[in-house]
């Protein structure tokens, strides 16, 4: 068995990225979008599908790793018989290429190194044409065109370029990887340490920024470094995670790319920016949504691509084994032309919260939000896929329908609160008569609890959000049983997985890990029912999951006690970010974040 998924640490810049391994292995880069081929696959296969190692040639002692201070250079320290090395990994940013900057550095004794590049385009599946030349390679298959420099000489061997050399105490090597399209020239060589400076700088700079004064500021500034860094700074858009079928369960099928931009993180992003200071990345985003939710609102799609692509075509790619063998691994996302009335709610509240704080989206805005308050009026009543894109048969989820719920109260508070023009009375009418049926039909007498959808006795971890978003107080008696209900069946250890899969809701085979972003949830929900040392201990909890250098996937297998899924997962630290707001600045019993 290789790597398990915490022993990876994610380089980028703004736009590509990469995971390095605890083994100094780069086993996933996608240049020069995050969405690109990957040309190192092995992440999902073995090394013959393309990585690129740089690591002692010798037995290793002790790996030590860490990111530098308030950036996203991440420096990993190996010790062997005869000395210590480090090999430092970074992306640089803002200087308009796709470069991967690896510096060796010696800082004990003397030690015998491996450099080993299987560069393979188009996910693993193709063998460039590669020419050694004095000062490195270049290589070439179809419209990728590479360029590796260093002072090390490199040979080829079994279809790699492969060096051996020693590194001794003050010394440092540097290799650069350019990434450029085949039918140009590369372009003009970088200057590695001068990168390192300049994006040393930028990182400390854009960090420095944080407002954050919670006890966890350290954990927050590394969520806000990781969601900055999956944030495709051309667009704004931010992607949920720079990986590809990332298994939700080990050996399962639940094997999803989630290298796009969903509508429903909306909210949750906006907030987490605002609150730590970072306006300008938040106007990003909010044009980014804009831009993708402008349209006929039949036709509002639930995710798109970084530059807001509205067509993802899944596809298989069946010489790829996957991650610990689970297949089938995918490209695109099949569920991103679903019905999922939630988003309504989501663009709706992300776009009242942009008002509320002062930065209104403007006239054109408006028009988008009446425009789909108007559709949801008559769209509210259908059943849809839900919030967890089931791949079974549509319900009519109660959480789709507390988020319809949703878009009609910031339409209403839109006119009441902000002065716009629209029909307040039928909107309210509408909200009302929602959120009775909400109440009567997504609630469970019986079983005594809300239920995952209208009919059914089965809970649902995304009831979570009924306080989070206002639709009924924290210490509602339905809301505190449906909390204690999620706490007895579907938590384990702290942890809360979506639903019960073994239920067929989603068509799929039972097996799924715990989501965090669910476990985050429960811990905003147990401090807004004032329940604050359990909130708090839960979070900390929470926090001890995280690897060495601080980043979260998707999921949690708490029976394999290790992180599942694709990895980092923006939707985990953005609830972190946000929960450790609810936990240093409470706001009241109610949950009302309007």
């Amino acid at each position: 068995m290789g790597l398990k998924i915490e022993d990876y640490a994610l380089i980028g810049d703004c736009e590509g990225a990469a995971l390095v391994g605890r083994d100094g292995s780069i086993d996933w880069l996608c240049l020069p979008r995050f969405d690109s081929a990957a040309c190192f696959a092995s992440l999902l296969g073995d090394p013959s599908h393309g990585r690129w190692l740089i690591a002692p040639d010798a037995d290793v002692r002790h790996v030590r790793r860490c990111y530098r201070e308030g950036t996203l250079i991440l420096e990993t320290e190996f010790e062997v018989a005869g000395g210590v090395v480090v090999v430092i990994d970074f992306m640089p940013v803002k200087d308009g290429k796709s470069n991967v900057v690896r510096i060796v550095e010696g800082r004990r004794g003397k030690v015998p190194m491996l450099c080993e590049l299987v560069l393979r385009p188009d996910y693993g599946s193709v063998v460039p044409w590669v020419r050694h030349q004095p000062g490195g390679i270049t290589a070439m298959a179809g419209p990728d065109g590479f360029r590796l420099s260093s002072p090390v000489d490199l040979k080829g061997k079994d279809f790699a370029s492969v060096a051996h050399f020693e590194v001794t105490e003050g010394q440092r090597l540097p290799f650069v990887l350019t990434w450029h399209p085949a039918h140009t020239e590369a372009p003009a060589l970088l200057d590695p340490f001068k990168a390192l400076e300049v994006t040393s700088a930028w990182w400390k700079e854009w960090s420095g920024r944080c407002g954050d004064d919670s006890p966890w500021k350290d954990a927050v500034v590394r969520s806000l470094i990781t969601l900055k860094a999956l944030t495709y700074a051309p667009t704004g858009g931010i992607v949920a995670a720079p990986t590809t079928s990332l298994p939700e369960h080990l050996g399962g099928v639940r094997n999803w790319d989630y290298r796009y931009c969903w509508l429903r993180d909306a909210t949750f992003t906006l907030l987490a920016l605002l609150d730590a200071g970072y306006e300008e990345e938040a106007r990003s985003w909010r044009e980014w949504l804009l831009r993708a939710a402008a349209g006929k609102p039949s036709q509002l799609h639930i995710m798109y691509g970084i530059a807001g692509e509205r067509r993802l075509p899944e596809l298989e790619l069946p010489w790829l084994p996957g991650y610990e063998n689970s297949a089938p691994v995918r490209t695109g996302n099949g569920a991103y032309d679903q019905l999922q009335l939630d988003v309504f709610g989501e663009v709706m509240d992300a776009l009242h919260q942009c008002w509320r704080v002062g930065m209104p989206p403007g006239e054109g805005g408006w028009h988008i939000e009446r425009a789909m308050v108007e559709y949801l009026e008559g769209a509210w009543h259908q059943p849809d896929e839900g919030i967890w894109e089931v791949r079974g048969p549509r319900q009519h989820f109660t959480h789709s329908k507390v988020m319809a719920w949703v878009a009609m109260d910031r339409a209403v508070k839109g006119v009441e609160m902000f002065g716009l023009e629209g029909p307040v009375q039928r909107w309210r009418d509408v909200r009302d008569k929602i959120h009775a049926q909400v109440c009567q039909e997504g609630y469970n007498s019986k079983k005594g609890t809300f239920v995952q959808h209208y009919g059914s006795d089965l809970l649902d971890a995304s009831l979570l959000m009924m306080p989070l978003v206002g639709f009924l107080p924290a210490t509602d008696d339905r809301v505190v049983a449906t909390v204690a209900g999620i706490q007895r069946e579907l938590t384990k250890d702290g942890f809360v997985s979506r639903y019960e899969t073994s239920s067929q809701i989603d068509g799929l085979p039972a097996g799924d890990g715990a989501f965090l972003l669910c476990s985050f949830w429960l811990a905003d929900n147990l401090q807004l029912q004032g329940r604050q040392q359990e909130a708090r201990e839960l979070f900390e909890h929470l926090l001890s999951v995280r690897n060495d250098v601080g980043l979260l996937s998707e999921s949690y297998d708490v029976k394999a006690r290790r992180l599942v899924g694709n990895f980092p997962q923006a939707f985990s630290h953005i609830g972190l970010i946000n929960t450790a707001r609810h936990l240093s600045h409470p706001v009241g019993p109610t949950g009302d974040r309007c």
